[in-house]
């Protein structure tokens, strides 16, 4: 089967059916494009992200299954309350988007490179600007040394990295997230694929057209007003 190939000039164009998208590799829907604001919100409404490594053309996954997080689900260990009771950590969102960003596109441990590319970092910026894009941050005597970053829709988070630079401060910037997204109202957040890490943490794996049909839902629906604010 021949990878859809989309029009870069045309950030409009509607992506291929989610059920074309290959199995090997698994969600792998279609390639080019641009990482225009309205391409990418497009993209998410419908489960779709970008992932490609620089030098790469774009390319779009929905992969099945899918790892989300139902905000009420989370788990928290016991060693990790522990931590969170300690009070390390100061906690804040959208303070440090940009060196969120940056962190997250450092490579880890035995990665010679990252998929965070310039015209990634560039293209949720942009989204951050605009209010679509948001970061949590965990921070140590005045130090950034945990986080993530996602971007909101209606009331589904879409988390894309997160990072650590001490033990336990993206958990626990992770559970602050979760639990301050609960109180907004947000139903849902997409954790993509599946890790352990996050496995760990509550998330689970539902069918694709199940995650499809949640994003229907919960889109359209608006959190508290005082989201993000």
């Amino acid at each position: 089967m021949q990878l859809p190939i989309l029009d870069p000039l045309n950030p409009e164009q509607d992506f291929p059916a989610i059920e074309s998208a290959l199995v090997e590799p698994d969600g792998l829907l279609a390639a080019g494009g641009c990482l225009s604001p309205q391409r990418i919100i497009n993209a998410y409404q419908q489960g779709i992200f970008p992932w490609y490594s620089p030098g790469e053309p774009i390319l779009w996954w929905s992969p099945n299954p899918r790892l989300i997080l139902f905000p009420e689900r989370l788990i928290i260990s016991r060693s990790l309350k522990k931590t969170i009771r300690k009070d390390i950590f100061t906690l804040s969102y959208n303070q440090a988007f940009p060196q969120v960003m940056q962190y997250c596109a450092t490579p880890r441990d035995k990665e010679s490179g990252t998929w965070i590319s310039e015209e990634m970092y560039f293209a949720y910026n942009q989204l951050h600007q605009q209010g679509v894009a948001h970061s949590f941050e965990a921070w140590f005597n005045g130090e950034l040394v945990g986080g993530l970053y996602g971007i909101a829709i209606g009331q589904v988070f879409f988390g894309e990295s997160m990072f650590h630079r001490k033990t336990d401060a993206s958990k626990v910037a992770f559970c602050g997230l979760v639990q301050q997204l609960s109180i907004w109202g947000y139903q849902l957040i997409d954790c993509q694929v599946h890790s352990d890490h996050l496995t760990s943490l509550g998330a689970e794996e539902i069918n694709r057209d199940d995650f499809s049909a949640r994003l229907k839902q919960y889109c359209t629906l608006q959190p508290s007003n005082s989201a993000w604010v």
